[in-house]
Formats: C-alpha cells, sequence, structure tokens
C-alpha cells in the first residue's frame, strides 16, 4: 500500500511538472535559500580608504546593503554566477571605529526565500605616525647586556618588530593600552664591539606601513677572570643526584619559542636575595678542572646560608627540579621570551611548575647543590635564549 501511495505520488509529481514545465514548477515550490559569498570584506577587519566588495550569489533575486542600519542601495537586481555584484564603501566618509554591513538577497521565486548576512568590521584611517624615544647619547649598549628599545606611536597598532643582530624581536606596550611600544635586544658578550643597523616596521590594523632605520653601539666591556674549585668526589654525588645538565638547555629552548606574547612583569626587576657582596660578576672569564676556561654568563651572589630566595619579578614557575651542573633549579618565564633561572638552592618553597609568581615570592633558599664550591645564588636570565646581565633590570634608568 505505501508503495503504490509513493508510486502515485511521483506519477502526479512527474504529471504537474509536465504541466506547468519545469522553471514554473520552480518558481512555485523551491524553498530553498540563496547562497551568498561575500568576498573584500572579513569579520572584524580593519579598512581604510575605500573599501572594494564584490557578493556572489546562487540564485537570481534582489539584492538590498544597509550600513550601520542605513541603506547603501534596496532591491538591486543580481544575477546567479560566478560573475557577482561589485559595490564600494569609502570609508573616508564614515567614523573611526566599529560598523556593521546587512546584505540581504531574496529570490525571484514565489516563495521569495531570503538570505541575510551580517558583517562587522573597522575603520582606521587616522595616518600611522612612529617616533623612537631616544636618549641623549643615542642608542648604546656594552656586551652581555640588553638594550631597551621604546617608540611612540600615535595609536595601538597590529604588528611591530624591531631587527638587530640577524633577528627579529616582537615590540609590545610596556603597559596595558600604552602607546609607547618597547623591545628588548639581548647583546650577547662575544657580540662584535661596534655600530650595527636597527630596522623597525610597524604595521596598523589597516594594513597601513612605517619603517624606522637607526644604528646602535655595541661597546666592548673589561670582563674578569678568576678560578674555581669544586672536588671531583663532589661532582660524583651531584651525578648521582641530579638530571643530566644537558636538559637545561633543551628547557631554555623550549621557553624561547613558547614563551607568551604577553608582558607578565610590570616595572623593574629587584636582586632575588638581599645581596652582601657579588662573588662572580656577569660575564667572568672563570677557569676550572671540570668545565676549562668558559665565560660565567650569570651573576653569582652571597648572603646567609639557607637564606630565602624569592622571584625578581612577576611570571610563571616553568622548571622546579634537580641538575647536575645548577643543581635545585627554578626557571621562571615573565613572557616575551625574558627568563630568571635561579641555582644551587638548598630547598624549594612551597611552588609548582605552571604557577604563577610574584615579585618578591619564596622560590626556595640559599644552597650549594650542583657544582658549586660553597654557599651562594647563581643568578641568570636569558632573552630569546641570549644570556644578559640580570643586574642591568634591576636599574630603575634602565
Amino acid at each position: 500500500m505505501i508503495f503504490k501511495t509513493r508510486f502515485w505520488g511521483y506519477v502526479c509529481a512527474v504529471g504537474l511538472i509536465g504541466f506547468i514545465g519545469a522553471r514554473g514548477y520552480t518558481y512555485f515550490f523551491d524553498s530553498s535559500v540563496p547562497e551568498l559569498q561575500l568576498q573584500g570584506v572579513d569579520a572584524d577587519g580593519c579598512y581604510a580608504g575605500d573599501m572594494q566588495c564584490s557578493l556572489l550569489s546562487s540564485k537570481k533575486g534582489e539584492l538590498s546593503v544597509l550600513l550601520d542600519g542605513k541603506p547603501v542601495f534596496e532591491k538591486c537586481t543580481i544575477a546567479s554566477g560566478q560573475q557577482g555584484h561589485t559595490f564600494s564603501i569609502p570609508t573616508t566618509t564614515l567614523s573611526n571605529g566599529h560598523h556593521a554591513l546587512t546584505i540581504e538577497v531574496t529570490d525571484s521565486t514565489y516563495r521569495k526565500n531570503k538570505t541575510e548576512v551580517d558583517c562587522s568590521f573597522f575603520v582606521d584611517n587616522v595616518p600611522l605616525q612612529a617616533a623612537l624615544i631616544k636618549p641623549e647619547d643615542a642608542f648604546k649598549v656594552s656586551q652581555g647586556r640588553t638594550l631597551h628599545v621604546q617608540m611612540q606611536l600615535n595609536k595601538k597598532v597590529k604588528t611591530a618588530q624591531i631587527s638587530a643582530l640577524y633577528q627579529t624581536y616582537d615590540c609590545f606596550p610596556e603597559s596595558p593600552n600604552s602607546t609607547v611600544y618597547e623591545a628588548f635586544i639581548p647583546v650577547a658578550c662575544e657580540e662584535n664591539a661596534a655600530e650595527h643597523p636597527l630596522s623597525i616596521e610597524v604595521v596598523d590594523a589597516a594594513g597601513n606601513t612605517q619603517k624606522i632605520e637607526d644604528t646602535f653601539l655595541i661597546e666592548a666591556y673589561p670582563f674578569k677572570k678568576s678560578t674555581l674549585h669544586v672536588s671531583n668526589e663532589k661532582m660524583v654525588e651531584e651525578k648521582e643526584l641530579g638530571k643530566d645538565s644537558k636538559q637545561v638547555e633543551d628547557f631554555f629552548l623550549s621557553i624561547a619559542q613558547n614563551s607568551p606574547k604577553e608582558k607578565l612583569w610590570r616595572g623593574t626587576f629587584c636582586t632575588p636575595i638581599e645581596v652582601e657582596r657579588v662573588s662572580t660578576e656577569y660575564g667572568t672569564v672563570r677557569t676550572s678542572q671540570y668545565k676549562g676556561m668558559y665565560a660565567h654568563k650569570a651573576v653569582d651572589v652571597i648572603n646567609t646560608p639557607k637564606s630565602v630566595v624569592w622571584a625578581p619579578q612577576r611570571g610563571k614557575v616553568v622548571v622546579k627540579d634537580r641538575f647536575v651542573d645548577t643543581g635545585n633549579t627554578v626557571m621562571i618565564d615573565h613572557g616575551h621570551g625574558v627568563v630568571t633561572m635561579l641555582c644551587h638552592l638548598d630547598t624549594f618553597a612551597d611552588i609548582e611548575e605552571g604557577q604563577m609568581v610574584n615579585k618578591g615570592n619564596p622560590v626556595g633558599t640559599i644552597g650549594k647543590t650542583g657544582y658549586a664550591s660553597g654557599y651562594h645564588l647563581h643568578w641568570e636570565q636569558r632573552v630569546n635564549n641570549v644570556h644578559v646581565d640580570p643586574l642591568q633590570w634591576t636599574q630603575p634608568v634602565f
């Protein structure tokens, strides 16, 4: 019985199509809505000048376009196919900021099937302006230190990057909603002391670009020399207790690649202990039986054994572990590739990897674990995995 019903329904449909024709059948019974494709406008995109737009419709019909609720044009005939319908939006006649585009297409069938597309976009016709904020003595930095570059913009931008020493670094607002952008360029101890080029490219949300070319001077630094002796017996013991120190470099590489594109800190850094004495300055060329001759790319500082060690700035604890050379070690990621490492700790504070710590929060106590001849704190800082002098970051004028 079901088969007969379906059969006769099919026969009736065929008969009806034969009576009124395929076009007539489509006109009366088509319930599909037009498929629309808007080109030239991305959702929440930002534009300047004239926006060239194109609309493709799968069906013939009438097109209406509204901008911020007001008609641009209404009931314009649009054909189906790939040719599309083009129109222009002169953004110079609009206010800077958010706008809403609404597109309606009603097909030419009896049912008047309609499709509506809403798209938000932004207008930015403010000319992009950027200028370096330079100290009176221009840009100078010593070997092993960090070059701090700032520039004043007239608005927030999409991207700002600085190229120097064959690397590219992101520039970012010095504080939330600030139009002063900054970048930190690490200068390795081994970097050639000479004048070097510096290039900045700024791109605003509408795609406008500005480039700035300048130079900076790397000055030679007179690094000291020292010797260190740690007994073989101690190193045998450390190898039993700690992980292979090569893992430390693997961690630093991973942190540099995955560091948040966010400035987690505010203001200057502080020393991680009350420093009674600096036992080894940054960049000191050290000679030891265990490691040979090498540059000590950190600062060794001293206070009472087992006294508290704290975070020099806000950041995320990314490593809390023990290694052969560095002993009990804590690494803190401050964002944008800026990382602090605190080594030779006697004990750890109640912290865990992945935890956020604030400036001054305890992370451990001063010890002599790892490759250490006595109680001290090995205080290391890297920017994009390049060692820099951490004491420079504690200076108010930096």
